[in-house]
């Protein structure tokens, strides 16, 4: 049984993963991190995780970006593997998530979901054969009113997958209002929009000349993402020191038929 300690057990993403784990026959749920105590859980829940003194394998973070460099002391400290899931993370905590991985595995990524990550590897694909061919590359997400960060740490991901894939050399452009100037061909605009309960929603679109192509995906409750991290739980616990992505787990989880 592998034992799991939730970095943010108390947010809304903490409490699905909680009712994730529950039912999971593969993994126990040990403690939660919190600083919000308003809720009454099965297991032991410490304000920091620096007060956490219960054994575990592996931890799964959905926190803020704030508790995340004091998350990465503790993993190292103890060499407990962690499945980064927080957003919103600075250059300094970007770059201590790659120290961090030298000594311990850590998984981040900015979205858990199967279809976002496949999505991913559909988009290198598209933008090798439209972005030569003269099409316009732009990303719009969806997230509901309470999202501190914007743009998404989704977006993001599925920008840098394209722009990966096409050298690099392509410039984000998240408001043209203060520009007077036509659309230069080396740029992506990616635009955030915030309401209402919409869980996460991005269109990827690839605009050319008489043509238009999207590519959409919509999720419809946090489940999704919910699940993927369990699964990235799985399979972190025990891996050797090294910095890991949700290609791995669908590759290690995902079996050619």
């Amino acid at each position: 049984m592998t034992k799991v300690i939730m970095h943010g057990c108390n947010g809304k993403m903490g409490q699905v993963i909680s009712g994730l784990i529950k039912e999971d026959e593969q993994l126990t749920l040990v403690a939660g991190i919190d600083p919000y105590q308003g809720i009454t859980n099965p297991y032991p829940v410490f304000s920091t995780i620096a007060e956490c003194n219960v054994e575990a394998d592996v931890i799964i973070d959905f926190a803020s970006a704030a508790a995340v460099d004091g998350l990465l002391d503790y993993c190292v400290e103890r060499k407990i593997p962690c499945v980064l899931c927080t957003t919103g993370l600075s250059e300094e905590s970007l770059q201590k998530v790659k120290e961090a991985s030298k000594q311990v595995a850590i998984l981040k990524s900015a979205n858990m979901s199967l279809g976002i990550n496949t999505l991913l590897k559909l988009l290198k694909e598209a933008a090798a054969v439209l972005a030569p061919a003269g099409f316009d590359i732009e990303i719009v997400e969806k997230h509901h009113n309470l999202k501190v960060d914007a743009p998404s740490g989704t977006a993001l991901a599925l920008a840098d997958s394209i722009n990966e894939e096409l050298g690099h050399e392509y410039e984000y452009v998240y408001d043209r209002s203060n520009k007077r100037e036509k659309r230069r061909k080396k740029e992506m605009g990616i635009m955030a929009v915030r309401g209402g309960t919409i869980v996460g929603d991005h269109d990827v679109i690839f605009a050319g000349t008489d043509e238009v192509i999207t590519f959409s995906h919509t999720a419809y409750s946090k489940a999704v993402f919910g699940k993927g991290a369990v699964q990235a739980a799985k399979y972190l616990a025990k891996k050797p020191a090294g910095l890991y992505d949700m290609s791995h787990v669908i590759k290690d989880t995902v079996k050619p038929q």
